[in-house]
Parts: structure tokens; C-alpha cells; sequence
């Protein structure tokens, strides 16, 4: 694993690397609106950060002030139903292409997560927010639905009545009441979210890399399916990691010298 920073850059998405943590940087003044652009530099993050062995986990960070206020609506005002059928896909595939980082990956919320931003943050593992955040799918104000996967990822994770209050008022939650019906996973200091996400990602530096995206392939993936097929898809995750040596370390150093004193080379 590296030591020093190396950086990946976009105009307006960077994927920052230091000492086995990735940090996928929005930075679009000044609400980081995520316009089309900017979505394909998402992309184009993401998947340098799935592809680097250098990179153990992944932080999802848009600065002190803002995580992101959602997608650029002056952009879109003018599109045809037509131009918009095109577009739509891209909307799915920069929060699909977050979603399939096969590393855990964190989002380290401060000030909005709105809209596009709420749906970046939804495509992450886990969630650590400012106490200060604000989050929501204020879409229907603007007589549209999220389409960024909004729809499918906050229903999945809150609940569907949860789901269904959020879209069809477009209201916003702050970061206790994101906490209570768990859309965010732990509140801290604005000051120490991004600290604290690091942290987070940190502890799988130097872990079983094949045996994590395996548990987050089979989790996600059983998700979609009912459970007999969930479990057939764990069994042929689980069964696929005997041919890893990572598998042989970990079980020959229990054995030898007892539990977590493995170590991992990622293969």
C-alpha cells in the first residue's frame, strides 16, 4: 500500500490516495452541482478507484461546506423529453458506478446532501454525517422523482413508508432524524466527519480485499433476488474465496497463532 498522496484528477472530481485510503473529492463550487460532466468524472473516479490495488476503501467527500446540493437543474430546464432520454442514463450510471466500487466505501456527509447528492450518498456502503447535515429527495418540487436511483436505494435502506414521506414532500431531514430511520449510520462534529470516515476506511487497509468484495457482492447482490437465490450467490462467493491465498493465510495463521494476526496480500 502507499504512504504518499497521489491524486487523480478531473475539473471537478478527484480521486485522492494516501496510505491505502481513497478519497473521491467533489469539488464543484459552490454547491458542487453535479452537472453532466461532472457525473462522467464520477465515473471515471470510481472506477480507477475499483481497478487501484492501492486502494483499500473509498471516502466520498465534497468539502467542509457542502457534500453535494443534487444535479445541475439549469442544465436540465431546457432538455426535450427527447435529449432526456439519453441523459437518463448517465443519471443512473455515475450513482451505479459509486455503487459498484467492489471496496467499502463511505460517505462523509457535511452541509446538503440534496437530490443527485442524497443519491451519491445512498450508493455508498455506509454513511457518517455532520451534525449540522441536511439531506432529502426534494425532487417533486420540481414536478420530476429522483433518477439517479433515489427511488430504489432510499426505499431499500429506510424503508418504503420512510421512503414514500421523503419523495412525495421533498422535505429535508437533519442529521438526528437521518440517524433515527437510519439513512445515515453515525453523526459527529462537523469538523470530524471527514476524519471520521478515514478512520472508518482505514481498518480494512491491509485486509482480506477479495474476501470484501465478495461479502459486498453477495450482500448487494442478494439483495435484488429472493432468499434461496441470495444464498446460492453467498455460497458461490464463499465457496470461490478456498481458491485465494488470502484464504490460506488467514485460516493457517488462526490455526498456528490464533485469531486476527493474518497477514493479507490481497489475493
Amino acid at each position: 500500500m502507499v504512504t504518499t498522496q497521489e491524486a487523480v484528477m478531473g475539473e471537478f472530481v478527484r480521486l485522492e490516495v494516501e496510505a491505502g485510503v481513497g478519497t473521491l473529492r467533489l469539488d464543484r463550487p459552490k454547491m458542487n452541482a453535479l452537472d453532466a460532466q461532472m457525473q462522467r468524472e464520477i465515473i471515471e473516479a470510481a472506477v480507477e478507484a475499483d481497478r487501484r490495488d492501492d486502494v483499500a476503501a473509498v471516502v466520498l467527500y465534497g468539502g467542509e461546506r457542502v457534500f453535494a446540493a443534487g444535479a445541475d437543474v439549469k442544465e436540465m430546464q431546457t432538455m426535450t423529453y427527447q435529449e432526456m432520454v439519453l441523459h437518463g442514463h448517465l443519471l443512473q450510471d455515475f450513482t451505479r458506478a459509486v455503487a459498484a466500487i467492489g471496496k467499502p466505501t463511505v460517505a462523509a456527509i457535511t452541509g446538503f446532501a440534496l437530490g443527485g447528492g442524497c443519491e451519491v450518498a445512498l450508493a455508498a456502503d455506509v454513511r457518517i454525517a455532520a451534525d449540522s447535515a441536511k439531506l432529502g429527495q426534494p425532487e417533486i418540487g420540481l414536478g420530476i422523482i429522483p433518477g439517479a436511483g433515489g427511488t430504489q436505494r432510499l426505499a431499500r435502506l429506510v424503508g418504503p413508508a420512510r421512503a414514500k414521506d421523503l419523495i412525495f414532500t421533498g422535505r429535508f431531514v437533519d442529521a438526528a432524524e437521518a440517524l433515527e430511520i437510519g439513512l445515515v449510520d453515525r453523526v459527529v462534529p462537523a469538523a470530524d466527519v471527514h476524519t471520521a470516515a478515514v478512520e472508518w476506511a482505514t481498518q480494512f487497509v491491509g485486509g482480506p480485499a477479495l474476501a470484501l468484495r465478495a461479502a459486498k457482492s453477495a450482500i448487494d447482490r442478494g439483495l435484488e433476488v429472493d432468499l434461496q437465490s441470495g444464498l446460492e450467490i453467498e455460497r458461490l462467493e464463499f465457496t470461490g474465496l478456498f481458491a485465494t491465498d488470502d484464504r490460506t493465510a488467514g485460516m493457517t495463521s488462526f490455526v498456528e497463532d490464533g485469531p486476527g494476526r493474518a497477514t493479507f496480500t490481497g489475493r
